[in-house]
């Protein structure tokens, strides 16, 4: 995720933010510009309209509703442009069933859920891999669901048929690393959840419908074996296969070629970003007592089809200085693996597929 900065006065902004620390602004989120932006009320006539803040400029024709789960709830960011007739934004619209929201603590379980779908949205959109702008009012990528366990009736993470469903309990943090411990898991995150379970939805439209099976099994392997029997499997075996690591990017990826492709899959995404987070700071980087130096970090969402070698060899320095700073502040490492010739091999095919169906994303500036 890159920094933002607030074009009215110039403060740094994050993707979360709903309002200016230095001046003071209303902020939101533009899907159809993909930019956060200083906000003001439109005081012509135009009740509950919002256009871009500007500065010594003439002022902005650009007009948008605040979401409806932010004026109700304050639980969202984004804008709704004024034509779209959807209440909801972009992001919101897809969730279809929340959670139970007169019980206490769920009202804040829905609203982590929402800003981790909010990152997830901003990432696939700026891969072109869903459209932040759907006519009329639709909504373009994976519904949510995020449901609680209910007595005899457990709630499982996963994705069936374009919807994904999600366990509040995860946005509980001590209830994460519980399960995080309990599975033998070195990273376990909501962001990481969205990200692993979208795999699951771009599987469907991008190598099923996609006519890439073929090449899928090649680097994948048959994903026609039972794919409830390899999951039994993996649990029995407690989890690991020999040698995995030659492999697969984590052990969980082991279980079954559909799990594999959905945890490179999560595994892209989490390069992409955090290599756009670090471009946005022109990270420059040598790893002490080697030859290994980057020039500076390139925002891989703003170089069309970047170069997947160009990108690994960013991506290596950068989560050893992640790690680092993470340890000097007494924290596990951040990024948990370690990554072979095997799941770099995997991580290039999910790179070339997201190349071959990409499409121009929005970057134009608010004005």
């Amino acid at each position: 995720m890159k920094t933002f900065h607030c074009q009215f006065c110039g403060h740094p902004i994050f993707f979360e933010n709903v309002q200016c620390l230095q001046c003071g602004s209303a902020l939101a989120f533009l899907p159809d510009r993909l930019a956060m932006a200083a906000i003001e009320e439109v005081q012509e006539g135009d009740a509950g309209l919002w256009r871009p803040r500007t500065r010594g400029r003439k002022a902005s024709g650009l007009r948008y509703r605040q979401c409806h789960n932010h004026t109700t709830q304050n639980a969202c960011n984004f804008a709704v442009p004024a034509q779209d007739p959807n209440e909801l934004c972009v992001s919101c619209r897809l969730t279809r069933v929340l959670p139970d929201l007169s019980v206490p603590d769920n009202p804040l379980r829905w609203y982590r859920l929402e800003v981790a779908k909010r990152r997830l949205f901003y990432t696939l959109a700026r891969l072109g891999l869903l459209n932040p702008t759907p006519p009329g009012g639709s909504a373009d990528g994976p519904s949510f669901e995020f449901l609680a366990d209910l007595p005899g009736q457990p709630v499982m993470t996963g994705h069936a048929q374009g919807v994904i469903t999600l366990n509040v309990a995860e946005a509980d943090d001590a209830e994460r690393v519980r399960r995080r411990e309990q599975m033998h898991e070195p990273y376990r995150t909501l962001l990481g959840h969205f990200r692993h379970e979208s795999g699951h939805y771009y599987w469907d439209r991008l190598i099923d419908e996609g006519g890439r099976t073929e090449g899928f099994r090649a680097v994948f392997g048959d994903e026609r074996q039972d794919y409830q029997q390899a999951l039994q499997a993996h649990y029995a075996r407690g989890g690991s296969v020999p040698e995995w690591q030659e492999h697969y990017v984590s052990q969980y990826a082991s279980s079954h070629p559909w799990e594999d492709w959905a945890e490179t899959w999560a595994h892209y995404l989490h390069m992409v970003d955090l290599l756009e987070t670090a471009a946005s700071y022109q990270t420059r980087l040598r790893i002490p007592g080697q030859e290994l130096e980057v020039e500076e970090v390139v925002n891989p969402l703003e170089t069309g089809n970047p170069d997947f070698d160009a990108l690994v060899e960013q991506w290596v320095p950068v989560t050893l200085l992640v790690n680092s700073l993470n340890r000097s502040l007494g924290q596990e490492d951040a990024y948990p693996f370690a990554l072979s010739p095997g799941a770099l091999d995997k991580l290039r095919y999910v790179h070339d597929v997201i190349c071959e169906t990409r499409v121009g994303a929005p970057s134009h500036p608010a004005h």
